[in-house]
């Protein structure tokens, strides 16, 4: 897992630096009734991003108007304001990831289409400098959806936040993305969204269809969001593993393995978090099937090294991915088995118990039941206070008659290709491009070209 830590760290140093020349000191709301709400203000060269100009979108903290304050967000912009295609915004994940700290990685990445359009990045409401700070849960989570906070600390971030915390749902970003549209004098944007990037992407598509001109979705979150009992991530670690396995010779069966480790040690929540975590690091599972059939054998040293370097590895600021963010976003956004945040906390615990004896083993194997009802994703909101959440969109409304490329990797955990498909339906006529062997974040992560490639194709037709 040594590499996992340097992983991160590498990550950690770049935001720094990025965070400490172009960023600043993180900027507090501005009061209400500040004049400089619609447009791009502060705007100065990036510093150690030559062609790209950075300043500050200031937008309402509630859209709706009921509630006074500003929000200040980082904006960086390529300086082709004469882009023939337009404006590209890109759109990181988590929720709880900046944007700006990321520019250089970004647009090195797509390098070969900035000829023709003009490269955004922004950071979403909550995240980067003016991440929200919430010390014990980022302490207890740091980077990951999946590992299990304390009661404790959940309750302090969302007293800490105070009732403004509902004002930083996924609609709040969509909301915030229109106002950026408009200060960039753009009538469409075009979206490339990875993983949870990809949910706000095609939630800002049903919201205001005619400003779209297309979509990316790399790594796809369905647009109905992110059902925390959907067993379909429980149930890919099977074919990932056995994939995996079979790629690198083993000569093991990791899902048997896999599902005797948790039957035997009841530790299915960190052994999901230990290998989600690790697609991150290699797409191959190095190490994980070995280590899987040792615990199954009755000897968990090795898996239990895994389980604490992931913990290790995922030790990251709230300026890196900030819980607070993810736990408002998340809780604001979900549907759980208690039903959605503005449900009394006093009958969750109970629901959850309902929900967990209804599942079979069959419906969430290689894990059990008791996995797929002790994740993060779940138990951030579990104790969540109660509060009023934005009205999703119709189920079954499709995404705007735009070009749309599906993008992923049949390694991937965190975004497994079921949800890819899922999405696709719900497009007029998608183009699914699955990279083998590549896990989360295609065109960031895949040693293999296909997928970045096919993003250049799409853009540049």
């Amino acid at each position: 897992m040594t590499k996992t830590r340097g992983r991160i760290a590498a990550l950690l140093g770049a935001v720094a630096v990025v965070a400490g020349t172009t960023l600043g000191t993180p900027a507090a709301a501005a009061p209400a009734g500040d004049d400089r709400s619609g447009g791009l203000t502060g705007q100065a060269p990036c510093p150690g991003s030559p062609g790209f100009t950075c300043g500050t979108l200031t937008v309402p903290l509630d859209h709706g108007g009921d509630t006074p304050g500003t929000l200040n967000l980082q904006v960086a912009v390529g300086g082709n304001t004469d882009a023939p295609k337009g404006d590209l915004l890109f759109l990181t994940g988590g929720p709880g990831q900046p944007g700006v700290p990321l520019l250089n990685k970004i647009a090195g990445r797509l390098a070969p289409v900035l000829k023709d359009y003009r490269l955004v990045m922004f950071d979403q409401r909550g995240t980067g400098a003016n991440a929200l700070q919430c010390p014990a849960l980022q302490d207890q989570m740091g980077a990951s959806d999946l590992t299990p906070p304390t009661r404790q600390a959940v309750t302090d971030c969302a007293a800490a936040l105070g009732p403004g915390r509902q004002y930083y749902s996924t609609a709040d970003t969509v909301a915030d993305i229109d106002q950026l549209r408009r200060a960039l004098g753009d009538q469409r944007l075009t979206l490339d969204g990875v993983s949870y990037g990809t949910f706000t992407a095609e939630r800002y598509a049903l919201a205001h269809p005619a400003h779209v001109a297309r979509l990316v979705l790399d790594s796809v979150v369905p647009q109905q969001g992110y059902d925390p009992l959907d067993p379909v991530p429980l149930r890919a670690a099977a074919r990932v593993l056995t994939a995996a396995c079979k790629a690198t010779g083993c000569t093991t069966d990791p899902a048997a393995d896999l599902a005797e480790t948790v039957r035997r040690y009841h530790n299915g929540p960190a052994v999901l978090d230990a290998i989600t975590s690790y697609e991150f690091v290699d797409p191959n599972y190095g190490g994980i099937p070995g280590a899987l059939h040792e615990a199954a054998a009755g000897r968990p040293a090795w898996l239990q090294r895994f389980i604490d370097g992931a913990h290790q590895g995922n030790a990251v600021p709230a300026e890196f991915l900030s819980q607070g963010l993810h736990a408002s976003t998340l809780c604001a956004d979900g549907e759980f088995p208690w039903g959605t945040s503005d449900s009394a906390v006093e009958g969750r615990a109970a629901a959850l118990d309902r929900a967990r004896q209804d599942l079979t083993d069959e419906e969430t194997w290689p894990f059990d039941p008791a996995t797929a009802t002790g994740t993060g994703s779940l138990l951030s909101c579990l104790d969540w206070p109660q509060e009023e959440v934005p009205a999703a969109p119709p189920e079954h409304r499709k995404l705007p008659n735009v070009p749309v490329l599906l993008l992923g990797g049949d390694r991937d955990l965190s975004t497994p290709l079921d949800w890819l498909y899922r999405e696709a339906e719900m497009a007029h006529d998608p183009q699914v491009v699955i990279v083998p062997g590549a896990a989360h974040s295609v065109q960031s992560r895949a040693a293999s070209d296909l997928g970045r490639q096919a993003v250049y194709d799409f853009l540049l037709k």
